[in-house]
């Protein structure tokens, strides 16, 4: 039972649901979240948590949400975690906040692949379970809809200061959702009898006067043609100051955002750029992928024709001090980077993308990368192309001059080095793995 982490839930699209409601704890947490679990094994079908996740796994029954709930009780509130690691993977939060306060709800559900919702009876499942949510937890406003497209919208804070949208909250009818829950407040601004006449697949009353207002019969379609038309249609007609041309405009901007665009990298920094893409939103991937596609690294300049003849009277004494540079670099990061005791090419890919990640240029002193870091990465990208491709040291007294003789090229490992960790942009252009591309291309 492996519990869904944020990165396994930003591999591909997912169908998110926040909802937040209100419950009265004078009524025991039991008795109040039993109508939750309720409409969830009633509803849920293909997508039910199997497990319930406090400080130990449990099989999904009603005694363990019971346990956590114990388990999870405290001043702040208790929160507990439903998760199912099959496909579909779901991650459901449940929040209950403190008794002394205004007591709220909060459901938090991310369902992957949002591709799941692609047929009727799928989505029809889960409107009906939120349907049976918003029925018994009133709600201000909640929504579910594409975690990829939600991203590219300015919510929460729709163009207002910090201090004003963590005061009002969604006040407004500021976006449109594949499956939105109104609340009293927000029915009023719009007009009851205008929010029940919207033009929308499903539009209903529900008993504790809260409306739910539903785009398409399908989650998964929310980026086609014609659901954006309809999304366009629905807002503009619950707040008619907006202008129908400009909605549809940017709906459809932000479904081109979403289409998939093919990996077609540079073939020397291929290995390193694929790894790039699943670092970035899903909201922004695509674009990324395709500023990727374009990327061309500036080829390799770290070389020399002929080589400075070695001036060192004890070549064993430098070597010893290389040695325990780079067996440093690699007790420093052979746990975030276990490959880097192989010294392969995969290894320095590998780094490549450590480096990358970890933002290393900026994240560190140049102190530390000029007097330690960048003379043990020369080193070892060094030791990589005698190891891997037949090099052989020439060994130098200023360390930054030392070479790597690879057949008919000599290679300057300290300068790519230095180059290389001067930012994170430099990283990617001056990569290890495209350097080891190019002087592959010389082994004799």
């Amino acid at each position: 039972m492996k519990v869904p982490t944020l990165r396994d839930l930003s591999k591909v699209d997912s169908l998110h649901f926040s909802f937040i409601g209100a419950y009265d704890p004078r009524n025991g947490l039991e008795s109040e979240v039993a109508p939750l679990l309720d409409a969830l094994e009633q509803c849920a079908g293909g997508w039910m948590p199997s497990f319930v996740k406090t400080s130990r796994k449990r099989k999904y029954s009603r005694e363990a949400v019971w346990r956590a709930l114990e388990e999870r009780r405290a001043d702040y509130g208790t929160i507990i975690g439903l998760f199912r690691s099959e496909n579909p993977s779901v991650s459901l939060v449940l929040n209950l906040g403190p008794v002394d306060e205004q007591a709220s709800l909060r459901i938090n559900i991310s369902i992957q692949p949002l591709s799941f919702f692609a047929e009727v009876e799928t989505s029809r499942s889960f409107v009906a379970a939120a349907r049976a949510w918003a029925s018994r937890y009133p709600s201000g406003y909640s929504s579910a809809h594409s975690i990829a497209d939600r991203g590219l919208t300015a919510s929460p804070s729709f163009g207002r200061d910090d201090e004003t949208w963590k005061r009002d909250g969604f006040d407004k009818v500021y976006e449109l959702c594949w499956l939105n829950v109104f609340g009293p407040k927000l029915i009023e601004t719009v007009g009851r009898e205008r929010m029940l006449s919207t033009p929308a697949h499903l539009v209903e009353e529900l008993p504790n006067g809260s409306i739910l207002l539903v785009l398409w019969p399908t989650a998964a379609e929310f980026a086609s043609e014609e659901s954006r038309v309809a999304q366009a249609r629905a807002h503009v007609h619950l707040r008619p100051d907006l202008d129908f041309d400009t909605v549809l405009r940017e709906l459809r901007e932000r479904s081109a955002a979403l289409v998939p665009v093919e990996p077609r990298f540079h073939p020397d920094v291929a290995p390193l750029l694929s790894r790039l893409p699943d670092e970035f939103s899903l909201s922004t991937r695509q674009q990324k992928i395709a500023e990727l596609n374009a990327f061309r690294p500036p080829v390799p300049e770290e070389w020399l024709p002929v080589a400075h003849p070695s001036d060192v009277e004890n070549p064993e004494r430098i070597r010893s001090r290389y040695d325990d540079l780079s067996e440093g670099l690699v007790a420093v990061l052979h746990t975030d980077v276990p490959s880097i005791m192989e010294e392969t090419s995969e290894s320095l890919t590998d780094l490549d993308f450590h480096f990358w990640k970890e933002n290393f240029p900026t994240r560190y002193t140049r102190e530390v990368l000029d007097g330690h870091t960048i003379p043990a990465l020369g080193v070892y990208l060094g030791d990589v192309l005698v190891r891997r491709l037949g090099g052989t040291w020439v060994l130098r007294a200023k360390m930054e001059e030392s070479q790597v003789r690879v057949g008919k090229r000599v290679w300057l490992p300290f300068l790519r080095a230095r180059r290389y960790m001067q930012s994170r942009e430099s990283l990617l252009e001056y990569s290890l793995t495209q350097f080891f591309k190019e002087a592959e291309r010389y082994r004799p």
